[in-house]
């Protein structure tokens, strides 16, 4: 790095057509603003100071590098109309006598060269460079940047003669600073690449260190942090960033602040002590990178269990950050971005302004602050296209209450690196998330509750060490079911208000967005008489006309015709005699399941044709026309079901093909799910990402199904872990047409595994090599296919991180298996699991997927002692739609799901037997008034009743079953809650007993093999009742009569 800062670079050839371009802009700029930015000077001196190891930003270095693509130190340069000087050493002529000729056509100027030796102190040729400059006018003015302190002997007897000189100084900083604030595309693509790599070292490598320090709750410095990230800049491939490492640098240390001391001033360091992770804390983080000498910037600060102050102050700032960028457009002024972030903090929490910072951020580029260029609320310079700003924002010493003086004040701060366009801003550093889901960690709800968040030493008392019984026994900490009941009854109240508010505006529900059917009235089978076939033969036969879509059938010695969609159903048989009877039934207006359409509405007084019979001597002939009939009404079915589905669709943009503006995102070699019609052989395709949506195309040209970006609602992506495939998974908001099918779940997916069947039969070894090789390039196989897929899920991320995609809110989310379940949501059993926004199940066909933010409550049916599973019912907030049942969950899961439905502020019911759901929504919409009256949900809530009942009769005698239920259904119970608690061994145990009673045990054996097992385990002091229960399950469970309902549910009881 310190050679970098050095200078000490290969041989370099100055890039002639840009020196050539940005010389003349620099003139222009100078000779048309002379008393704006120059003040009148006639004449600017740039004195570059020799090199350093220190970290500076000079704009006689950022003029040496715009103009001449590199620093050239102990230099001096003088531009004058007719004349360029450069003083400095031998070597650096040679790289600018090439410049001589392109530089007199460009601006019509000389350049007159000045070399100095070593041992020479450049006093004479500073001489010469005086008498050029008086030379050139009678009273020169001399512009040069004032605030730059000289450096090395040179520069400082070069100031020293400039200010005896006589000559008339004027500071000429402001002209600098508009000639760098406007970037060409040159410029921007060296910020956009430096942006590039400073956002991926955010978000590859400093979260996911946070999140590695704070799970195994490591001391870890903050310098430690600082030197762990600058290696991460430096050396660009260990977050997967292709940029050379020779181009690139730090702008600053990374700077890493917690523990309730900040300083948000760009000048701020990491200090020694170690990272701050307490419940209530705040870490900020700010990394900057360089590229080619640009700068880039990004700040983001991580709340750690943060209360309601430090989440409402993040909320409120996270505005404040976006209404800043929002504002940077051409034409607005400087100070229009500080005060739209102002404008916010004042609306939503004027208690936060004073902590405000007095400052949105500076331009930046070659240097990190641009001078001239705060975006505070006096700059009045006029905003243009490309210029980039560090867009930076945040709250100084907020207070809020907590048991640690280290968490009492805190500071947040949020920067981002923004270029101006044309119309939209935009945000280069993008794919660091700023999103409050992103930032905001809750650590203490996912703990066990035998690791329990302990209070640290330091927020209690110095000397005060208490161990975790202490807290638990002292303190009276709550139990985790206690913090999600309490949690619950919440969420139960604030259910009930939003579902009031949802009823009284009457957004119960939607329509179902059906089209109407196709009338009679459009079933045309000819226009006129003319267009009829002739009969094939004098004998009138039934004839079938394929190209009309019609039959024609001989009544009363003429033929009539009927549209093959009219029919309803055609059947044949035969008799004894070989006779064949063909019947065909009609579709008739007005019959059960054929409504009046509007044909027969207007034709009340007509007479239709409900049922015709044939026969006929050929049964063969009549199987041929009845098979005829068959075909041609199914594909008229077919051809008419996708019209009527094609006729519902919304209609979607086209799709804008990458073509030169990128290359498009590919992931080859997938399959689709549904799959394209046809009978050929199935082929893989291609999805690739092209500007406003995907696209999936096999080799054949029919088959290609488009996804615009704004019709995805979800987008999953689900690598192989137990599943033998690796998918991406498509919601949308509006039906889309794959081949035939109507759907709005798009799936791609790559088999992992190749299914081998081993032809011999015999069982291999498990040492066997070829066995240990084929699993290892199965393992390949699938980290590969893993591998690719997340690499093409990555860069789409990438490409919804701009700005024009931002309010889609598009992101893959990946399934959490950690909290899946197995259950059944459709006919057959499915694993499925939880992501950020959905629940889903995305490998079994139909799919499942359910929108978190659309479900209303949640009940869990059959939920009881005894019970081996239970049903999770989702009631959605539009009552017009059937509630979603997923059935036989083990009991097992119960704990998970309901910890889950919790954390996503789910509200959940408990009940003992499965619901009539339509009915009881049907009652809530028609009278939603007497529905909050009554408490709303709450009459799902069978605690707050059974706990009053259940009270009494544990003090008074105990428990005591109901006098209605029978015995048998007590037994059964108690059967079934003894299994709940079986191992797998005992039924395995059961199974064998019941096998081997099968296979001739005798009841007396039974018996006698119950009573030795009885004494070897030590229980003849059991009750009579409790070894016959225990006999009667060493019997075997097949020979005891099941009470359950057939369908696998509860035990059916009586009400009491």
């Amino acid at each position: 790095m310190a050679d970098k800062r050095n200078g000490s670079r290969p041989e370099y050839d100055i890039n002639l057509e840009i020196f050539m371009k940005r010389l003349k802009v620099f003139y222009s700029l100078w000779n048309a603003n002379k008393t704006n930015y120059w003040a009148s000077a006639d004449t600017l001196v740039i004195a570059t100071p020799p090199p350093s190891e220190d970290l500076r930003y000079l704009k006689s270095s950022a003029l040496n590098i715009w103009l001449l693509g590199l620093e050239f130190p102990d230099t001096i340069m003088v531009f004058m109309n007719k004349q360029i000087h450069f003083l400095c050493s031998q070597k650096k002529i040679s790289l600018l006598e090439p410049l001589k000729k392109p530089v007199k056509e460009a601006v019509g100027a000389e350049i007159v060269m000045h070399v100095k030796a070593k041992s020479d102190d450049g006093k004479r040729l500073m001489d010469e460079i005086f008498r050029a400059i008086r030379s050139q006018s009678k009273s020169p003015v001399v512009g040069y940047i004032a605030k730059e302190a000289p450096e090395g002997n040179l520069l400082e007897t070069w100031i020293e003669k400039l200010r005896s000189s006589g000559l008339k100084l004027e500071d000429v900083t402001s002209g600098f600073s508009e000639l760098f604030a406007v970037k060409d595309n040159m410029e921007i693509t060296n910020v956009k690449k430096a942006a590039f790599l400073t956002s991926s070292v955010m978000k590859h490598h400093v979260v996911p260190k946070l999140e590695k320090i704070i799970d195994e709750e490591r001391k870890v410095s903050h310098s430690t942090l600082m030197d762990e990230t600058e290696k991460a800049i430096v050396e660009p491939a260990r977050v997967k960033v292709k940029l050379k490492a020779e181009n690139v640098d730090i702008c600053y240390p990374p700077i890493f602040q917690s523990g309730g001391e900040f300083d948000l001033k760009a000048s701020a360091s990491s200090n020694e002590d170690n990272l701050y992770y307490d419940s209530m804390s705040v870490i900020i983080c700010a990394v900057g990178s360089r590229y080619n000498s640009y700068c880039s910037n990004v700040a983001r600060s991580f709340l750690i269990d943060a209360n309601a102050v430090q989440s409402k102050a993040y909320e409120v700032l996270l505005k404040a950050h976006e209404a800043a960028i929002a504002a940077l457009k051409p034409g607005n002024r400087v100070s229009a971005a500080y005060e739209a972030a102002l404008s916010v903090v004042k609306r939503d929490a004027p208690e936060f302004t004073p902590n405000l910072t007095k400052s949105a951020g500076t331009g930046i580029g070659l240097e990190f602050r641009e001078s001239g260029m705060n975006l505070n609320a006096k700059n009045d310079r006029v905003l243009k296209a490309g210029m980039v700003f560090n867009v930076s924002l945040g709250f100084q010493d907020l207070q809020t209450k907590t048991d640690s003086p280290k968490t009492e004040k805190f500071s947040l701060l949020l920067a981002d690196t923004v270029i101006i366009n044309e119309k939209v801003p935009e945000v280069v550093t993008a794919i660091s998330s700023k999103a409050v889901k992103d930032v905001a960690y809750s650590f203490n709800e996912d703990e066990e509750e035998e690791e329990k968040p302990k209070v640290r030493a330091e927020s209690i008392s110095s000397d005060a060490l208490l161990t975790k019984a202490t807290l638990r026994s002292d303190n009276q900490e709550m139990s985790k079911e206690e913090l999600r009941r309490q949690h619950q009854a919440e969420l139960a109240r604030q259910k009930n208000e939003e579902t009031a508010r949802r009823l009284a505006g009457g957004g119960s529900g939607s329509g179902d967005g059906r089209g109407a059917a196709r009338s009679a009235s459009d079933l045309i089978a000819y226009k006129n008489v003319n267009d009829m076939p002739p009969p094939r033969d004098r004998e009138l036969m039934i004839q079938i006309d394929q190209k009309n879509e019609a039959i024609l059938l001989p009544i009363y010695g003429s033929m009539v015709p009927f549209h093959v969609a009219t029919v309803k159903s055609v059947s044949s048989q035969q008799d004894n005699n070989r006779t064949g009877y063909m019947r065909i039934i009609f579709n008739v207006p007005g019959t059960a399941f054929n409504p009046h359409d509007a044909n027969s509405l207007k034709f009340q007084g007509s007479i239709y044709l409900k049922e015709v019979s044939f026969r006929s001597k050929d049964p063969r002939h009549v199987s041929e026309v009845v098979q005829l009939i068959k075909t041609l009404r199914r594909q008229v079915a077919s051809r008419e079901s996708e019209r009527a589905e094609r006729a519902t669709l919304v209609t979607q943009e086209r799709l804008q093909m990458a073509g030169t503006k990128f290359k498009p995102i590919r992931l080859p070699d997938l399959w689709i799910r549904p799959v394209f019609g046809g009978r050929g052989r199935k082929l893989t395709g291609t999805l690739e990402a092209h500007v406003n949506g995907f696209r999936y195309s096999t080799s054949r040209p029919d088959e290609r199904a488009d996804i615009m970006y704004a019709n995805v609602k979800h987008a999953f992506f689900q690598p192989a872990e137990k599943e033998m495939i690796t998918l991406l998974h498509f919601h949308l908001h509006n039906h889309i047409m794959v081949g035939t099918k109507k759907t709005k779940d798009v799936q791609f997916y790559v088999e992992v595994m190749d299914v081998v069947q081993t032809l011999g039969g015999a069982r291999r070894s498990a040492n066997d090599p070829d066995e240990i090789e084929e699993e290892q390039r199965e393992r390949d196989r699938k980290n590969r296919i893993n591998m690719d897929f997340q690499n093409f899920v990555n860069r789409v991320n990438d490409l919804w991180g701009q700005p024009q995609f931002r309010a889609l809110d598009l992101d893959f989310d990946q399934p959490l298996r950690e909290l899946g379940f197995h259950g059944v949501p459709y006919k057959a059993s499915a694993f499925i699991v939880p992501t950020s926004s959905c629940l889903v199940e995305l490998v079994e066909t139909p799919f499942l997927v359910v929108t978190l933010s659309e479900i209303e409550i949640v009940n869990l049916e059959r939920v009881g002692l005894g019970q081996k599973n239970f049903d999770l019912t989702i009631v959605f907030k539009d009552f017009k739609r059937d509630v979603l049942r997923i059935d036989s969950i083990p009991s097992t899961s119960l704990d998970g799901i309901k910890e889950w439905l919790n954390t996503t502020d789910l509200k959940y019911y408990e009940s003992r037997l499965n619901l009539n759901w339509r009915p009881i929504l049907k009652t809530i919409t028609d009278d939603p008034e007497k529905f909050i009256e009554d408490g709303g949900w709450e009459f799902l809530n069978l605690e707050a009743s059974d706990s009053e009942s259940d009270d009494e009769e544990e003090s008074d005698q105990g428990y005591e079953p109901s006098d209605i239920q029978s015995d048998s259904v007590s037994d059964d119970e108690d059967a079934d809650s003894e299994s709940l608690v079986e191992s797998e061994e005992d039924e395995e145990e059961s199974e064998e007993a019941g096998s081997e009673e099968e296979e001739g045990m005798t009841w007396d054996q039974l018996l006698d093999k119950a009573s030795r097992e009885d004494k070897e385990k030590g229980d003849e002091s059991d009750s009579e009742e409790e070894r016959q229960r225990r006999k009667l399950k060493a019997y075997g469970k097949s020979r005891i009569p099941d009470k359950r309902d057939p369908r696998g549910g509860p035990p059916k009881r009586a009400k009491r």
